[in-house]
């Protein structure tokens, strides 16, 4: 008696693979490589200028440090701006690598550092008026109370929630997809997760040096991300 074997029970459909396979990106590599030593150079040229005191978390600090630092304050602007753009496609390459062992943890954590780095240059630019006003002198009691007044609006507190959201908890996420996917080497992964609780010990102690050693740490892994993309088949 012969008998008929389910459609979902043959063996060419049970061996079939879960997903497609990460394919390689060379433009996607390339922001892997680059996005995040803008920030160890922001990271740096800040630290720099508080190496001896003093903070941005004010209007009144922010325009201090300006005006003593402004070329630092530029340089950390500006690399904090652009490592800002670089890393969207950057995540986006996370999430490609990712697509096969951990894509849900992936796509959730790539969404969120995504956007909290849209977010964040938007927070970074302001810094090019900090110097602006700095440069111009006058009322600096005046323009600190107008930073502060930007900075507490509640139409504009969602952009630092988002941003908080996506720098610690998006990139811990993207982090953990790493790990689980075990498409990277497991020192390559402990890597991209050691930004989020350096940078939460720097702001616990107060120093910039410990979000330096997070952005490095990032980048290191990251760039391993990217030599894992540009070998995938295309």
């Amino acid at each position: 008696m012969e008998t008929s074997v389910p459609p979902s029970e043959l063996p060419s459909e049970r061996s079939a693979p879960a997903g497609p396979p990460h394919t390689r990106s060379v433009p996607l590599a390339l922001a892997l490589f680059t996005a995040p030593w803008g920030f160890v150079v922001a990271n740096s040229a800040y630290a720099w200028a508080t190496r001896a005191g003093g903070s941005d978390s004010t209007g009144a600090g922010a325009l201090a440090l300006a005006a003593a630092y402004p070329g630092l304050y530029r340089l950390s602007t500006v690399a904090a701006m652009l490592a800002s753009l670089l890393m969207v496609p950057a995540v986006l390459g996370v999430k490609r690598l990712v697509v096969v062992g951990s894509p849900k943890l992936g796509s959730v954590g790539a969404a969120l550092t995504a956007g909290g780095y849209i977010c964040y240059f938007a927070i970074a630019f302001t810094g090019i008026i900090d110097i602006a006003m700095a440069e111009r002198g006058g009322p600096l009691s005046d323009y600190a109370a107008v930073l502060d007044s930007s900075q507490s609006d509640a139409s504009a507190l969602w952009v630092f929630l988002l941003f908080v959201l996506g720098n610690l908890v998006g990139t811990l996420l993207l982090g953990l997809a790493l790990l689980r996917s075990r498409t990277i080497p497991l020192g390559a992964a402990a890597a991209v997760l050691a930004w989020p609780p350096l940078h939460v010990i720097g702001l616990v102690v107060g120093s910039e040096w410990f979000e330096v050693a997070g952005a490095v740490s990032q980048a290191v892994g990251l760039a391993v991300v990217g030599l894992r993309l540009l070998a995938a088949p295309r």
